[in-house]
Protein backbone atom coordinates (compact mmCIF):
# COMPACT_ATOMS: atom_id res chain seq x y z
CA UNK A 1 0.00 0.00 0.00
CA UNK A 2 1.56 3.49 -0.71
CA UNK A 3 -0.33 6.39 0.69
CA UNK A 4 1.43 10.04 0.78
CA UNK A 5 4.68 8.64 0.93
CA UNK A 6 4.30 5.22 3.40
CA UNK A 7 4.82 2.29 2.16
CA UNK A 8 3.94 -1.59 2.81
CA UNK A 9 3.95 -3.91 0.40
CA UNK A 10 1.29 -6.97 1.17
CA UNK A 11 -1.08 -5.33 3.06
CA UNK A 12 -4.93 -5.00 2.65
CA UNK A 13 -7.09 -2.37 3.17
CA UNK A 14 -11.31 -3.00 3.95
CA UNK A 15 -14.13 -0.57 3.47
CA UNK A 16 -17.78 -1.51 4.61
CA UNK A 17 -21.11 0.19 3.56
CA UNK A 18 -24.36 -0.67 5.47
CA UNK A 19 -27.71 -0.24 3.85
CA UNK A 20 -31.47 -1.54 4.06
CA UNK A 21 -31.66 -4.47 6.99
CA UNK A 22 -28.37 -4.21 8.06
CA UNK A 23 -28.40 -0.74 8.38
CA UNK A 24 -31.66 -0.68 10.75
CA UNK A 25 -31.52 -3.88 12.90
CA UNK A 26 -28.82 -4.07 15.14
CA UNK A 27 -28.97 -8.07 15.32
CA UNK A 28 -28.49 -8.61 11.62
CA UNK A 29 -25.87 -6.55 11.33
CA UNK A 30 -24.25 -8.26 14.29
CA UNK A 31 -24.56 -11.47 12.62
CA UNK A 32 -23.09 -10.42 9.14
CA UNK A 33 -20.19 -8.93 10.64
CA UNK A 34 -19.36 -11.92 12.95
CA UNK A 35 -19.88 -14.40 9.33
CA UNK A 36 -17.42 -12.22 7.76
CA UNK A 37 -14.95 -11.50 10.71
CA UNK A 38 -14.63 -15.45 10.95
CA UNK A 39 -14.35 -15.85 7.42
CA UNK A 40 -11.44 -13.60 7.40
CA UNK A 41 -9.66 -16.07 9.98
Amino acid sequence: MIIRGVQKQNSSTMTSCVLGSFRSDPRTRSEFLDLVRNKLR
